[in-house]
């Protein structure tokens, strides 16, 4: 392990953990807030326990500020520790924490499970050894807490958050803290002189003093450049763990042990590209990169370094790189780095400035100096778009590749963006990662947002005139939740994506059996993949539904992307063409591509005959549009998650191509109803309407033979503005009265009389 730095060691006062600080200047006094645990005030006897030597892990996203570490059962028995335990850990300092036990994966392994702000208490990192052993802890009677970056004066709802997130966290003087609060930002803390001195607990009776300070030790402060790398940490980050280790071994290892590359004799690598949709914690993770590492962090942000002046902008350029050189070992950051170092083939005469630019780069990351322990990380959004000679080795070494988190990682983003709440007892996070499918982090972080301002608005509502919230507790529920949802969507198909009526396959009258072959197709895959997976069975790639117009073709559609809770973006046919040369094609790649960012996803084709007609008519800018969409649909690319669904009146002016298996796998004619269905589809639309007891529901349904189901609902909506009209021709206030049988008959007759002159208007069309 490397030793830690003076930067380090001046954060922590040149303390040991168990001294005091001199005398206090409170600046505003918390009162004794009711709590419901009880801290213990001795642990069980640590000096005759023995000590353990334990390799360091990151901590579980849930666990983080909470003062817990994990570790196996059976390190804990050797310890003669039981679970709220408080242990010392020891590293290049001495930091506490309540024992718990380790993941079940995690057993077994010699490991201790220890969050950010731990990590740092200890002067520790993660793979590094440090001393486990027993310790004791009084009630504290007094403490004071220092408040970083914290201007306004606290209010009572923040003073309850901070002593809600203190509560029975073993604590001692010169020890970090961090307060999750309900927007999801956290607050930067240092523990100052404690009554009685050591470790202590804080409890119901503890006087908690808090004084500001300007600045936090733990956000890069002293650290070099305007954009320091901000307090965050690997536990920080939630569905990345596949992209944190791939970066550690890239960059912390050179960084922390250079003797091993030495002796190897190959050397490490200098530079990692990060690529993915907006969102997905690229930035993130380099600020976290920086701090696990302790190293100066530097970001360029491509409009701050471009001056209209000759040879400024790389004269700026090569200034970063050689503060970075100074300070190393150092992290340079460069975001959107596809601003700044576009392909050179494709600038014009007028774009000299960025030509220089992407020269000084190369020369700067692949120059004849070599950079020393200076990594360079990037991160864009259109790797495609960056000049090749930078993606080569020895510049950008690996290309890391994020993208939208699945349903585990949604659930470690929502507990870090929640971990601060007040939560009510009926929130369920579980089903929330399950139904969020292609939000990204940021998404979910504005979700969390989200529902925290619905809270607050309840709160608001609920303070009176006055404004005056007295102790009215803050809870966040499900139905906050249940806005924010309304509110926030995955932000990568936002001007894609169609607003799902609430309604369900029972709001369909009849049509059971493609109802059945539907779900089948869609809803099993989702719910049940393992038997799936068990079968070798692949999902359906997509399904034609048919038929005369108003048989509920768009409602099946509609229904099933309820029934699913998928992603569902619906696409007119003609709206996609586009009278340039290219761009319709560009449009169907773009539509598939967010498809498979955010799968599971539904892609429902309305009138697909105006978009993929029978080819060899002679339009060549159509033949080009099928194509394209027959590459998609079953090309070199697959569509992972992709379910299309497509609806038409005339199947027979489809391009037979788009009709075969693995496209549009099943063919759903969707026919007329017969008189038991026509009874059914009276029974939806009526239920919500009085109805008189003269009201035949299977007389009408005998009456309509070869109806639609929206020609149906046409009767239900006209003998439905009877009693209306009525009411308003009385002219009081009396409410509306119930559908009459004659009402009824009347709306059948005006059906019919419609029917009969499209007839004869469709007889007399030449």
């Amino acid at each position: 392990m490397r030793a830690p730095s003076p930067k380090k060691n001046m954060r922590r006062m040149n303390s040991s953990c168990c001294c005091a600080c001199a005398s206090l200047s409170p600046s505003a006094t918390v009162p004794e807030t009711p709590m419901s645990a009880k801290p213990d005030s001795v642990a069980p006897d640590p000096a005759a326990s023995p000590a353990l030597i334990l390799d360091v892990h990151e901590g579980r996203p849930s666990d983080s500020d909470r003062g817990i570490v994990r570790l196996d059962p059976e390190a804990m028995r050797a310890m003669g520790a039981a679970t709220g335990d408080i242990l010392r850990i020891q590293g290049a300092r001495c930091a506490h924490g309540r024992a718990m036990p380790s993941q079940q994966q995690d057993r077994g392994r010699n490991l201790i499970a220890l969050d950010g702000v731990t990590r740092e208490n200890a002067a520790t990192a993660a793979g590094a050894k440090v001393r486990v052993s027993l310790a004791s802890a009084a009630p504290a009677d007094r403490i004071a807490l220092t408040l970083h970056n914290f201007a306004l004066a606290p209010s009572p709802i923040l003073l309850r958050q901070i002593a809600r997130a203190m509560e029975n966290a073993p604590l001692a003087t010169g020890d970090g803290f961090r307060i999750a609060l309900l927007s999801g930002k956290r607050l930067a803390a240092t523990i100052g002189a404690t009554r009685p001195a050591g470790v202590v607990l804080v409890g119901p009776r503890t006087q908690i003093v808090l004084e500001r300070g300007a600045a936090s030790p733990r956000s890069g402060a002293g650290k070099p450049d305007a954009e320091a790398a901000r307090d965050i940490r690997y536990d920080d980050l939630g569905g990345l763990k596949r992209e944190v280790a791939r970066v550690r071994e890239m960059i912390e290892w050179p960084l922390r042990h250079p003797e091993i590359f030495s002796q190897l004799g190959i050397e490490a690598p200098k530079g990692v590209l990060l690529s993915g949709p907006p969102g997905t914690g690229k930035t993130l993770l380099a600020k976290a990169v920086a701090t696990e590492c302790d190293a100066a962090f530097f970001q360029i942000n491509g409009p701050e370094i471009i001056s209209k002046h000759y040879g400024e902008s790389e004269e700026h350029l090569r200034s970063i790189f050689q503060r970075a050189g100074e300070k190393a070992p150092s992290v340079i950051f460069i975001d959107e780095i596809d601003a700044i170092a576009p392909k050179r083939e494709s600038l014009a005469g007028d774009r000299q400035v960025e030509r220089r630019i992407v020269a000084q780069l190369l020369t700067l990351m692949d120059g004849v100096k070599g950079r020393g322990q200076v990594i360079v990380m990037a991160a864009t959004n259109l790797p495609s778009s960056i000049d090749p000679a930078l993606r080569r080795p020895g510049r950008f070494d690996r290309e890391i590749v994020f993208a939208a988190p699945d349903r585990p990682g949604r659930r470690e983003i929502l507990d870090i963006h929640t971990r601060g709440m007040p939560l009510d007892g009926d929130v369920d996070l579980e089903r929330l990662s399950e139904i969020t499918h292609g939000y990204v982090g940021a998404d979910l972080g504005a979700l969390a947002r989200e529902a925290g301002m619905a809270a607050i608005r309840r709160l608001m509502a609920a303070a009176g005139p006055e404004g005056r919230f007295g102790e009215t507790e803050l809870k966040v529920t499900d139905a906050d939740f249940a806005t924010a949802l309304n509110e926030v969507g995955p932000s990568a198909i936002r001007e894609l994506a169609s607003d799902i009526p609430n309604i369900g396959f029972d709001a369909i009258g009849g049509l059971d059996d493609i109802k059945d072959i539907l779900i089948e197709a869609v809803v099993w895959p989702l719910r049940y993949p393992h038997y799936f997976s068990g079968a070798g069975l692949k999902s359906a790639g997509g399904v034609l539904l048919h038929g005369a117009p108003g048989t509920g073709k768009t409602l099946l559609a509609k229904a099933l992307a309820h029934e699913s809770g998928v992603n569902f973006i619906a696409v007119r046919g003609p709206q996609l063409l586009n009278p340039y040369i290219g761009e319709s094609e560009k449009a169907v790649r773009d539509l598939f591509a967010k498809a498979r960012l955010v799968a599971p996803t539904i892609i429902f084709f309305d009138e697909i005959d105006a978009l993929a007609p029978r080819r060899g008519a002679g339009d060549a800018a159509v033949e080009r549009v099928v194509t394209q969409l027959l590459t998609e649909m079953d090309g070199i690319d697959e569509r992972r998650g992709v379910f299309v669904l497509a609806a038409t009146n005339r199947p027979e002016a489809v391009d037979p191509a788009l009709l075969r298996p693995g496209r549009l796998d099943r063919l759903l004619e969707v026919r007329l109803p017969d008189a038991a269905n026509r009874a059914r589809i009276f029974k939806v639309h009526l239920a919500r309407r009085k109805l008189a007891e003269t009201v035949d529901i299977a007389g009408l349904a005998e009456s309509c033979a070869g109806f639609s189901g929206a020609e149906i609902e046409a009767v239900c909506q006209m003998a439905a503005l009877a009693p209306v009209r009525r009411a308003i021709k009385r002219g009081g206030d009396e409410p509306a009265g119930a559908i009459e049988a004659d009402d009824m008959s009347v709306a059948l007759a005006c059906l019919h009389a419609m029917r009969s002159q499209k007839s004869q208007e469709k007889n007399v069309a030449p």
